[in-house]
Formats: C-alpha cells, structure tokens, sequence
C-alpha cells in the first residue's frame, strides 16, 4: 500500500477513534446529566409531596376545630333554650298566682260587697280594691319586667360566650 493511502488509512482511523471518544463522552455526559436531572426532580417531587402532605394536615385540623366549634354552638343554643323555657315556665306559673290571688282579693271583695248597709260603705271598699288592684299590677309589672330581662339575659349569656370565643379565635386569623 502506498504511503498516502496508509496515511488516509491512519487518518480516518484517527477520526473515527476521535468521534467514537468524543461520542462516548458525550453519552456519558447525557447520561450524568440525566441523572443528575432525574435525582433534582425526585428531590422536587418529595418536597412537593411533603408540602401537599402538610396542607392536607392543616385543612383537617382546621375542619376538625370547625367541626368541634359547631358543636360547641349547638350546645349553647341547646342550653339557652333549656334557660329560656324553664324561665318562661317560672314567669307563667308567677302569673297564674298572682291572677288567682287577684280573682281571691276579686271574690272577697263581692262577698264583703253583699254585707255592707250604705253606698258610701261600697264605694269605699270599690275604691280601696281599684286602688290596691291598681298598686299590685304596678308592682308585679316591675317584678315581671325584671324577671324577663333577666331571663334574656341568663339565655342569651351561652350564645354571648360563643360569639365571643368566634371573635377571640377566628378574629386573629382574619
């Protein structure tokens, strides 16, 4: 063979070894690279999924306080309600005697009525039943007014303390 066609022999050799290392070290690089690229997503992915993992704790947490909070304003209506019926129930019973104390008063009136011997003696004891009649449903309007605000007062205090709690809890979040 003569010398140019060994040295094209030669060259191409040279060129081929050249391309083939040059090839090889490219693919050697990609694949680092995809390694490397595989190795930064499965680091991404696992942060990811911690964070996801976080969040869904926290949203069950704070369904789980909702839920419990609900729970406790039922149980303050409940119990204000309880307040509020027995209140009305002590309220009815307070009006029923004082009616019947004042149909009692109404009845000895006409019984002592039928007794007397003048008109002057009627008129005066007409006048002293309207007076007393009159002094007695003042003060049992008093006593009743009282009472009622009172009664609000202790069946609205449950619902008060809830509202409170809501402001106290959810008011910082806002």
């Amino acid at each position: 063979m003569s010398d140019k066609k060994q040295k094209i022999i030669e060259t191409v050799d040279t060129i081929k070894a050249t391309a083939t290392e040059a090839t090889t070290k490219g693919f050697e690089q990609t694949v680092a690279g995809l390694k490397e690229g595989m190795a930064q997503a499965t680091v991404g992915l696992e942060q990811t999924q911690a964070k996801l993992k976080e969040g869904m704790e926290k949203a069950m947490k704070t369904a789980e306080e909702l839920v419990t909070f609900g729970q406790g304003n039922i149980e303050a209506i409940t119990k204000s309600g309880q307040i509020w019926a027995t209140g009305v129930q002590d309220l009815s019973k307070h009006i029923a005697a004082t009616a019947q104390a004042s149909f009692e008063e109404t009845v000895s009136l006409f019984k002592s009525l039928g007794t007397v011997k003048s008109l002057k003696e009627a008129i005066d004891l007409q006048s002293s039943l309207a007076r007393t009649s009159l002094e007695k449903a003042m003060a049992e309007s008093g006593k009743l007014t009282d009472a009622s605000v009172k009664l609000t007062e202790q069946a609205l205090a449950p619902i008060t303390a809830r509202v409170n709690l809501a402001v106290e809890k959810f008011g910082k979040a806002a």
